[in-house]
């Protein structure tokens, strides 16, 4: 572990559910980072959507024991939670109305202070929805730090005028009503399909029930700044040009942000990037259909020289260099087409 900075120290360590939490004073404030697995093995650094922490938008696939086994064989996962979003034990802060405005470029700077803290060189990256915005920004401003992308519904673009009104609809319910009822129906509404949340005949998921009691946590004033971050996030397309690292997609059809996903894919280089579009899931695969995710983040290792431990018997330590990657890799036989509910697309 690196030696504490002027701009970056180490406040608090508690264990959590089988990792350690670090609480990291950055310049941009306090950022949670939970650390799963061995710290000799190289470093898998997850980022969340909205209004979520880890424990909100990645348990899901964490609790796949397939996914579980592949990750943790291979990574130690550090799992960054935005300011102010950590788990309620940690007791978050409420952000004072002076403290300063966060941009997406302050969110990306941190992580790259983040790595600094821990001696991170060079890292794999999984973003959701707007952590996916964050990490590929940061992809572009440190291309030199990131080995791949594994991005899920993510966003690209500046915001249209529907989501603009609609995240404009969701600060100002955080504002005056807190997380209220239908603040948390709008959020439940960007993570999952209709299928999912239940109606007046079908009760909703267990997992949707979870994510509403752990939204509970949030400080809504805390939300609103990563809101408003978000909210006023530049376009990148032309920058996804530039990107160097290898980079997959996983979309849920139902998902708001699904035209975003395929946007962003048709501008990446289709040397190294493919398209999982995930059947009957809204922007949350994670959670919705983890298992969905296997086989294509099984593929996209193996670029890397990772493998599943229950398939093949190598080192817990592979290699981070890339190595050579056939055309069959991101083939559809390959990425899991017959494997329903996959659908793939090769951009």
């Amino acid at each position: 572990m690196a030696d504490s900075s002027d701009s970056v120290s180490v406040d608090m360590e508690t264990i959590s559910l089988g990792g350690k939490e670090h609480l990291i004073k950055t310049s941009c404030g306090s950022v949670s980072v939970a650390l799963f697995g061995d710290l000799d093995k190289p470093a898998l650094v997850t980022y969340p959507d909205v209004a979520l922490n880890y424990m909100s938008c990645f348990r899901g696939l964490f609790s796949c024991s397939e996914a579980y086994s592949l990750l943790l064989h291979n990574f130690c996962i550090y799992h960054i939670s935005p300011p102010g979003h950590e788990l309620l034990q940690l007791g978050a802060a409420i952000i004072k109305p002076d403290d300063q405005e966060l941009s997406v470029d302050d969110l990306a700077d941190q992580i790259a202070e983040i790595l600094d803290y821990f001696g991170l060189s060079a890292v794999m990256f999984m973003g959701v929805t707007a952590g996916a915005y964050i990490v590929s920004l940061f992809a572009m401003k440190y291309s030199q730090r990131v080995l791949g992308l594994i991005l899920v519904s993510p966003l690209c673009k500046a915001p249209s005028w529907t989501e603009w009104l609609y995240n404009q609809v969701m600060s100002n319910l955080l504002y005056f009503y807190g997380t209220c009822s239908v603040a948390k129906e709008l959020l439940l509404m960007r993570y999952f399909s209709k299928e999912v949340r239940g109606n007046s005949q079908v009760p909703e998921s267990d997992m949707v029930q979870a994510c509403r009691r752990l939204l509970d946590e949030r400080q809504s004033p805390n939300v609103i700044r990563f809101l408003e971050a978000i909210q006023r996030r530049p376009d990148i397309t032309d920058g996804l040009k530039t990107l160097q690292c290898r980079s997959l997609i996983f979309v849920g059809e139902n998902s708001p942000f699904h035209a975003e996903a395929l946007h962003m894919t048709s501008k990446l280089d289709r040397r190294h990037s493919a398209l999982v579009e995930v059947q009957a899931c809204g922007s949350m695969v994670t959670e919705e259909q983890p298992h969905a995710m296997l086989i294509p983040m099984e593929c996209f290792l193996m670029g890397y020289g990772f493998y599943r431990p229950s398939q093949f018997n190598v080192s817990p330590r592979s290699p981070l260099s890339p190595t050579s990657i056939s055309p069959e890799l991101f083939s559809p036989e390959s990425m899991g087409l017959k494997l329903k509910p996959i659908k793939t697309r090769i951009s």
